[in-house]
This record gives structure tokens, sequence and C-alpha cells, in this order.
């Protein structure tokens, strides 16, 4: 398989976030984000998940494994070029995120979870998808497609008529697949019989972005992590965005508490720093020096 190189590096500060895609996805669900927080200082990288920005057939021949694999490799690279590093990702990105912090506790100091799924459950989910999971492994499971279908994730009809667009001209790297196949799925959910029991061991602080009204994962995948994970834990519930938080209507919001959950773990892991960073400012504004 060669795919184009679809990933993203944003040059910033010492504190570098990494961004994972979902699941037939592509980095460019991210852009809007990673480039909000390119803007406020950070470094932020977007890798693309092994098998994505293809085909569905492309996607078949990886496992979660691959995708695990795509995402340590990302997490190196960030790491040679930044002293503190969160990662984070939408929907299987979260998941894989988590996964991540539970491998490397000592690498990751925060986590951005947006859209995070364990299960599918949103509005937009067939009634009986749930039984997709007894039938998986029969000859009509294995040639099952879980079809993208209104709202396709967003709430913003502009967007989404962009996304209805590029899909239907099959540009997968600009708007993801149109369609998942069933064995793909079958692999995010091993990689959730995976993660779930390693939540009460991720004490890594969480920021959790979902939608109220998500069209794809209830915002019950968000509570079950609240309940479940070992550490801090802040949620942010948007109001007028479906499943894709990243790009929906309320991506400014998105960018701004993210901004602020990673300064905040910027202070977590370098209180000296800050410290004196403090003192600098209150000693200019004591003369009248206009602080940056």
């Amino acid at each position: 398989m060669n795919f184009a190189k679809q990933s993203l590096f944003l040059t910033g500060g010492k504190t570098g976030i990494l961004l994972i895609h979902g699941l037939g996805g592509a980095p460019a669900e991210l852009k809007v984000v990673a480039t909000g927080l390119q803007s406020e200082g950070f470094t932020v990288s977007c890798c693309q998940l092994a098998g994505h920005c293809g085909t569905a057939e492309d996607l078949i021949t990886t496992s979660w494994h691959d995708w695990a694999a795509s995402v340590e490799t990302a997490l190196t690279e960030l790491r040679t070029e930044c002293d503190t590093v969160l990662v984070g990702g939408l929907s299987l990105g979260a998941i894989l995120a988590l996964h991540a912090a539970a491998k490397y506790p000592d690498k990751i100091s925060g986590l951005l979870l947006y859209a995070p799924t364990l299960w599918y459950d949103g509005f937009s989910v067939p009634w009986y998808a749930f039984l997709l999971k007894w039938v998986i492994n029969t000859p009509f499971g294995q040639r099952y497609r879980f079809e993208e279908r209104e709202p396709y994730g967003v709430k913003d009809e502009r967007i989404r008529k962009l996304i209805v667009r590029a899909m239907g001209l099959g540009k997968s790297a600009e708007a993801g697949l149109s369609s998942t196949p069933s064995q793909s799925l079958k692999e995010m959910w091993d990689l959730v019989a995976v993660v779930k029991p390693e939540l009460p061991s991720i004490k890594t602080p969480a920021l959790i972005v979902h939608a109220r009204e998500d069209d794809i994962s209830d915002l019950s995948n968000t509570i079950y992590l609240q309940r479940k994970l070992g550490g801090l834990v802040d949620t942010l519930v948007l109001d007028d965005s479906y499943h894709i938080v990243t790009i929906d209507k309320q991506r400014s919001l998105v960018v701004d508490r993210s901004a602020a959950f990673t300064r905040w773990i910027e202070r977590l892991a370098n209180p000296a720093v800050h410290k004196r960073i403090s003192l600098v400012r209150q000693r200019a504004a004591m003369h009248g020096v206009p602080s940056v």
C-alpha cells in the first residue's frame, strides 16, 4: 500500500500535542484544532493511522495493533521535539490515546479526548447495529459495511455539505471513508476490550469534550470514562455540535478549552519554570511593562 502522507506537524513551543483521527477518518478532521493550538504556542502533530486515507480495502488489511504502532511512532517523533507531551484524539483516536497513556504513563502528561467512542449508540446509529457483533464472523457479517448517514457527525450544514461532496468523490483523505468495513469495526471492538480494564490504571489527567447530541456515540461513553478513569477528569459538554466536535459549530470552544487545559498541564509538569515566568510578569507589571 502506498498512501500520500497526510500527517500534519505544526511547530510551536516545547509543549507538544499528538492528535489521532477516528476510524476511517483522516488527519484533516483535526486540522482546525491543530492550527488553533499551534496559534496558542504549542507544537502539534496529527498522525495518519496505518491503512487510512486510502480505500476500505486498504483499511481491512490493518489491525488495531497497526494503528497503535502508528501512534507510538508519532509519539516518539514528537518527544524528540518537546519536553512535555499530551496525546488526544477523536472517537477511536481518543481510545488509542487512552491505550497509549496506559502503556506509556511516564511519556504522556495529559489527555485530550474528543467524543470518545467505546460503543456506537448515537441517535443516527440503527437500533439493530448491536446484532453485528453476533454475526461478524459469518459471510454476511464480513460483507457488512457501516454506512455513513445523515447528519454525518456534523451539525454545521455548510461543513456537512462539504463532507458529503468529498465522500461522494472518494476523497477519503479529506472526509474519511463513506463506509466502514465490519472487519475494521471488529478491530476497534477488540481494542476497546483491551482498554476497558486499563482505565483504572490511567492516572494521567484528561479533558473530555463530548456533544450532548452526539449522533455516533452517546454521552454515556463519557460518563463511563468519568467513572472508570483513575485520574482527574475535566469534562466539557457541548450543546450545539454533533460527533465531530473538532470541526463542528463549537470548534473554537474546543480549541480554547484544550489550550487552557494544556497550559494547566504545563504548570503541573514544569512548576519551577512557570514560577519564574510568573515572577517576571509580576515585576514587569510593577514597572508598567506590558506582560507577554
